[in-house]
C-alpha cells in the first residue's frame, strides 16, 4: 500500500515545477525524532515528514516513529494538527529498501505489517485533534493515504496524488476502505483500479483536496485554517469529530480486518513477485495473472 511511483525519475518529473526546499518551522522546538519533525505553537502542532533526501518515502522506522509523534500530540496542549513534509515532495511511497525486504515474507509477517500501516491510517483518520495535510508536493500511494486521513486537505497545484499498488503486483487494500467511503464507488474504481496519477485540481473536485493553494501560501493557509478552527470550543470540535467518526466505526471495523487479510495474501502470489522485480530492475511487469 506504500508504493513508490513507477520510477525515481518519474517522482522528480513531479515535482520539477517547483524547485524550492520546504524550509520547515523556524523558531519551534523539535522533539527528538529521526524522521519526523514536531513542533508546537500557540495550540497548533506540525508534524513533518523529514526524509527529504528520500522524498520521504515511509520506511518502517518512519511509521513507528509517526506513531509515536501523533500519541505525543494527542497527550499535548495542541488543538490542531498540521502534517506536511520537508523538502519538494510531500510522501513519495515506500521506502527502496523496505519494499526489497517485502519478499519472501511469511503470511503471519505480512499479516503484522498490514496491520502496521492500518493502525497508521486508522490513528490518523480517528485522531482526537483536527488535521490538516498541507501537500506541498508529490504523495504517491500510501502519501496520497497519509494526504486525504486528515480533516482537511490542503495542495499545492504542482502536488500529483495517485494509488499506483496494482502497477507492481500490490493492492491498495487498506486505503480502499476509506476511499470508497469518500468519493463512492465510480470514482474509487478509477483511481484503484486503473493506478494512474492525477493533480491536485482533480483530487479538489472529487472532494480529497479541499482547496488547491499557491506553494508560498500553503504553510500560512494551514495556519489560518487551524486559528479558524480554534476559534471554536475544543470540546464541541472534538466531540463533533468523534460522532462523525462513529457513524462508520463498524464498517470500518470489518472492512479493515479483510483488507489486512487480502494485503496478506496477495503478497504470495507471482504477480506480486514480478512487479517488485520488475520495479526494483526498471522494466516493464511479465504479468501472470496467477
Amino acid at each position: 500500500m506504500w508504493l513508490l511511483a513507477q520510477t525515481e525519475s518519474e517522482i522528480e518529473s513531479l515535482n520539477t515545477k517547483d524547485t524550492r526546499e520546504h524550509k520547515g518551522h523556524e523558531g519551534m522546538e523539535f522533539s527528538t525524532f529521526k524522521t519526523v519533525l514536531l513542533a508546537e505553537d500557540a495550540g497548533v502542532a506540525t508534524l513533518t515528514l523529514n526524509r527529504p533526501d528520500k522524498r520521504n518515502a515511509v520506511s518502517f522506522e518512519l511509521v513507528d516513529e509517526l506513531m509515536r509523534a501523533l500519541d505525543e500530540v494527542a497527550g499535548s496542549t495542541a488543538q490542531v494538527l498540521i502534517v506536511t513534509g520537508a523538502g519538494k515532495a510531500f510522501c513519495a511511497g515506500l521506502d527502496l529498501e523496505n519494499l526489497k525486504a517485502l519478499v519472501g515474507k511469511t503470511h503471519d509477517e505480512n499479516v503484522k505489517d498490514s496491520a502496521a500501516m492500518a493502525r497508521l491510517f486508522r490513528r490518523i483518520y480517528e485522531f482526537p485533534l483536527p488535521t490538516i495535510a498541507a501537500v506541498n508536493g508529490a504523495a504517491i500511494a500510501g502519501g496520497t493515504g497519509i494526504a486525504t486521513m486528515c480533516d482537511f486537505t490542503l495542495a499545492v497545484p504542482e502536488a500529483k496524488f495517485g494509488y499506483t499498488e496494482v502497477r507492481i503486483g500490490f493492492v491498495p487494500a487498506i486505503v480502499s476502505s476509506f476511499l470508497v467511503m469518500q468519493v463512492g464507488h465510480k470514482i474509487a474504481r478509477d483511481l484503484l483500479m486503473a493506478g494512474r496519477l492525477f493533480d491536485a485540481a482533480e483530487a479538489h473536485r472529487y472532494g480529497l483536496v479541499n482547496e488547491v493553494v499557491a506553494p508560498e501560501e500553503l504553510m500560512p493557509r494551514a495556519k489560518a485554517l487551524a486559528a479558524q478552527i480554534m476559534e471554536n470550543s475544543p470540546s464541541s470540535v472534538r466531540a463533533t469529530k468523534r460522532l462523525i467518526n462513529g457513524f462508520i466505526r463498524e464498517q470500518l471495523d470489518r472492512q479493515i480486518a479483510d483488507a489486512v487479510e487480502e494485503n496478506a495474501r496477495i503478497r504470495t502470489t507471482a504477480d506480486f513477485r514480478e512487479g517488485i522485480a520488475s520495479f526494483l530492475e526498471k522494466r516493464k511487469p511479465k504479468w501472470t495473472g496467477k
